[in-house]
């Protein structure tokens, strides 16, 4: 727990370098802060993060900004209906001088990996990446090798164009911790994009606002970040009340109540404290719980997002007086 002097003053160091984080991303990722937050969160809870939109809106270059203001090595892989397995995880090649097999990493083997339309490949090479994500280790021919620290892997849907797509199963769903959508900018957001394109601003140009030496110390950080019993309670009672709500078939599992407490821990760190409150579950359930509902579409009521169904869970749910 972060309770100590000690741990005041990593509290306020991690808050103050990650502050510095926001500021470089959302000087290139204008007018969205709130999805600059969840990339962050996400990142220090250990997570991945799925972002279904239209293109064009800013997927790759929230990726790109937020590895490159970290000083982390980056990689986009295009997911295909052709792409192999070991077109993302790496290949063993045999060497006939030495007369051995060599493994040879494959892209996946960055700190933050954005998989780019996942749902286009194929079930089998989505289940490759599924590996990965869980256990943040690759097998290839029996071997195990281990992915980098940290691991994030950004994974973007297009919610239009649906044909020809392998919808991600349930179980793939669950292995990220939120999901989110970009949106639209703003008129003035807009004219701010514009602006800096014009100038010839680019990612590419982006200096580490925190060296990458730092970020498992801010990770070790978030996951010290006190939580209260009554909190604890209340995002069980929360998740559980997910698999009773109307029009719900099937509700969040406990591993969508462990992803909402690593998520709240860095969401008040984000905010530069060193305990979570209740609006720190509350501001994270619908990123983190909406998307592994399974709603029953065939029960003839009137039909409600799974977003809606988590607005209307946080308010019926006491939340504690008091943390």
């Amino acid at each position: 727990m972060v309770e100590s002097a000690e741990g005041t003053a990593a509290v306020e160091a991690a808050s103050q370098s990650i502050a510095r984080v926001r500021s470089a991303v959302n000087g290139f990722i204008r007018g969205k802060s709130d999805v600059v937050d969840l990339a962050i969160t996400c990142l220090l809870a250990q997570g991945h993060l799925l972002i279904e939109d239209v293109p064009g809106l800013g997927k790759t270059s929230l990726a790109r900004a937020l590895a490159a203001s970290l000083g982390l090595p980056w990689v986009r892989i295009q997911f295909t209906p052709d792409l192999l397995p070991s077109d993302v995880t790496g290949v063993s090649v045999f060497h006939q001088g030495t007369s051995t097999f060599a493994f040879h990493p494959g892209p996946v083997f960055a700190s933050v990996v954005l998989a780019d339309e996942i749902n286009r490949a194929s079930p089998r090479t989505q289940s490759a990446l599924l590996e990965a994500m869980e256990e943040r280790t690759v097998s290839v021919d029996g071997v195990t090798h281990a992915l980098p620290a940290p691991f994030m892997v950004m994974a973007t849907q297009n919610p239009i164009e649906m044909a020809g797509t392998y919808p991600l199963p349930e179980a793939q769903l669950d292995r990220f911790l939120m999901s989110t959508a970009i949106g639209y900018p703003s008129h003035d957001a807009e004219v701010e994009i514009l602006t800096a394109h014009h100038a010839g601003s680019s990612v590419g140009s982006m200096q580490p606002a925190v060296p990458a030496s730092a970020v498992p110390s801010l990770i070790e950080t978030a996951a010290r970040v006190a939580v209260t019993a009554g909190v604890v309670d209340y995002i069980v009672r929360l998740v559980e009340a997910t698999r009773s709500a109307p029009g719900v078939l099937l509700g969040a599992s406990p591993r969508g109540s462990i992803g909402l407490l690593r998520a709240s821990r860095a969401h008040a760190l984000i905010a530069g404290r060193g305990f979570v409150m209740p609006g720190d579950v509350q501001a994270l359930a619908g990123p983190v719980l909406a998307h592994r509902l399974i709603l029953d579409t065939d029960s003839g009521a009137h039909p409600v997002g799974a977003a809606e169904v988590i607005r209307r869970v946080v308010e019926r749910v006491p939340a504690p007086q008091s943390t």
